[in-house]
């Protein structure tokens, strides 16, 4: 029992000595760790004796704490000045290291939380999660026009960090990709995404938006230049419309008398007639005592003056009655009342419309025929708003049959244009006057009318010179020496070819008319784009 008790005993000595130096281990490690960060946090980095770097328009100068960066917390001082030394504030810096991706391990960020805590001077800290390279990326910006971007070498265990590179010093602002605008480095190279060279972003480009296109790029990628000239201009204005009966050349034929047809000449829609000749017989008995009066008058025996008045008197009722000096003319040649009296063509014409047939009878008044006489015919068309204030009557067209390809007319004159819209369709309907002699054009085709309107001496570019963005119109000008400038301008009516320049232009100016589309796009991505 007694050598059991001396042996625990022992047993209980040593777990005490063991647990009072593992405690002591312990102790020491903790506060070790504490005196580590009291001096972390209570040390603030020395912006006195720090390298400073030209980049772009700025001094830049980047230190850390720890000097030898370490996994877990550490700090970045960042100072920013003018190239006259003066600090800069309210800069946008950013600081971030990258552990690239290894294996199945994705890429690893630690971006540092930076802010301003003296004129030109950000501080922030960061945290690597492990050991190893972080190639730190630092980013300062003050506007679009000034911004750089530099890269340094970082690694853990290791002493201080090595500029790798930095936006150049010269005119060069950055540099980017032509298919992807959204990559910029500050050294020249290919593009991540695409693999293309990327392209210098100058910034005298940036800020006037030009660009430099030397001769070989120019010939290599189709860019022609042009001269702004001022010219006589015309302005087409194209209309569709139909051809149509003159309205001033349709007769009506109607009688003043009841009555019934006898012999139909013009006895179909169509039928072409000619002036004086008969159309049609008519009877009607009150025509029939009107004749036997006039008749009567003729052969009664009385004083010259007395039969004089009464042979006017009973003339002038049968002309009253609608007969014109023809047909009494043709009644005293026939010395004796007709039944039928016929009825002559007042003018030449063809048919339009028919309402009688032989035999049928008729009352006073009614419309029996329709003459058209198709010598003359109108064309009816159609203008829009914008195009009214450039038409008048008198004007001169060409003419052009819709299904007669090929076919020039001769030219059709501007009657009238209506001096009102339709509420529907927002047109005013123009009326032409067209000879049709020849009777070459018929009612009821479709024509092409087209109308000039004379706008005299204007300024006039080609109309592939002028690039649309949204609302505005954009040229490029030729400023000499290779460089290219997008030029904001106010455009005018438009032939299809050549348009009116109202504003932003100059006669004489030398501007791109073609390979225009790639010059925009490269101007784009350099300028930023104001005039865009």
């Amino acid at each position: 029992m007694s050598r059991w008790m001396n042996t625990l005993r022992k047993e209980y000595i040593a777990g005490l000595v063991t647990m009072a130096v593992i405690l002591a281990v312990a102790l020491v490690s903790v506060q070790n760790d504490w005196i580590l960060m009291i001096e972390f946090n209570s040390k603030e980095i020395s912006v006195e004796n720090v390298d400073f770097i030209n980049a772009g328009p700025f001094q830049i100068a980047v230190s850390i704490q720890p000097e030898t960066p370490q996994v877990g917390n550490n700090r970045i001082l960042i100072q920013v000045r003018d190239n006259q030394g003066q600090a800069i504030q309210g800069a946008k810096v950013r600081a971030v290291g990258e552990m690239p991706a290894m294996g199945a391990m994705p890429a690893m960020y630690a971006q540092a939380d930076i802010t301003e805590t003296a004129p030109g001077v950000y501080q922030g800290d960061f945290e690597l999660s492990m050991s190893g390279s972080w190639p730190l990326a630092v980013d300062v910006a003050t506007d679009e026009s000034h911004h750089v971007d530099l890269s340094f070498d970082m690694a853990t265990g290791r002493k201080g960090i090595q500029l790798t590179t930095s936006t150049p010093t010269g005119d060069v602002a950055y540099h980017t990709c032509s298919m992807h605008p959204s990559v910029k480095s500050a050294t020249p190279g290919t593009c991540p995404i695409c693999g293309m060279d990327l392209v210098p972003v100058t910034r005298e480009e940036m800020k006037s938006g030009s660009i430099l296109v030397d001769e070989g790029r120019r010939q290599m990628i189709g860019v022609k230049t042009g001269k702004v000239i001022k010219d006589q201009f015309e302005v087409p204005i194209r209309l569709q419309g139909e051809i149509t009966y003159d309205q001033t050349n349709l007769s009506d034929i109607s009688l003043r008398f009841d009555g019934w047809i006898g012999d139909l000449k013009a006895d179909f829609e169509g039928k072409v007639i000619h002036k004086g000749e008969i159309i049609f017989t008519v009877y009607s008995p009150e025509l029939l005592s009107l004749q036997e009066e006039y008749l009567g008058t003729l052969e009664r025996e009385s004083t010259s003056l007395q039969r004089k008045a009464l042979t006017a008197a009973s003339r002038k009722r049968l002309m009253l009655w609608g007969l014109s000096t023809d047909q009494i003319t043709w009644l005293e040649r026939k010395g004796k009342a007709q039944d039928y009296v016929p009825i002559f063509a007042p003018s030449d014409g063809v048919v339009i419309k028919k309402n009688i047939v032989n035999g049928s009878s008729f009352k006073r008044g009614e419309q029996l025929l329709r003459l058209a006489d198709l010598s003359s015919l109108w064309i009816e068309t159609y203008a829009y708003e914008q195009d009214l204030p450039l038409l008048e009557p008198g004007m001169m067209a060409s003419v052009r049959l819709t299904n007669y390809s090929g076919q020039d007319l001769k030219k059709a004159k501007v009657l009238q244009i209506d001096p009102f819209l339709g509420n529907n369709t927002r047109t005013a309907r123009v009326r032409l006057q067209v000879d049709n002699t020849n009777g070459h054009l018929k009612p009821g085709m479709f024509a092409s009318v087209t109308v000039s309107a004379d706008l005299g001496d204007r300024l006039l570019i080609p109309e592939d010179a002028v690039l649309v963005s949204g609302k505005k119109r954009i040229v490029f000008r030729d400023l000499g020496e290779g460089r290219l400038k997008p030029t904001a301008i106010k455009t005018g009516y438009s032939d299809g070819q050549r348009v009116v320049v109202r504003q932003g232009l100059s006669e004489g100016d030398a501007i791109v008319i073609s390979g225009n589309f790639l010059i925009a796009a490269e101007s784009k991505l350099k300028s930023g784009g104001d005039q865009w």
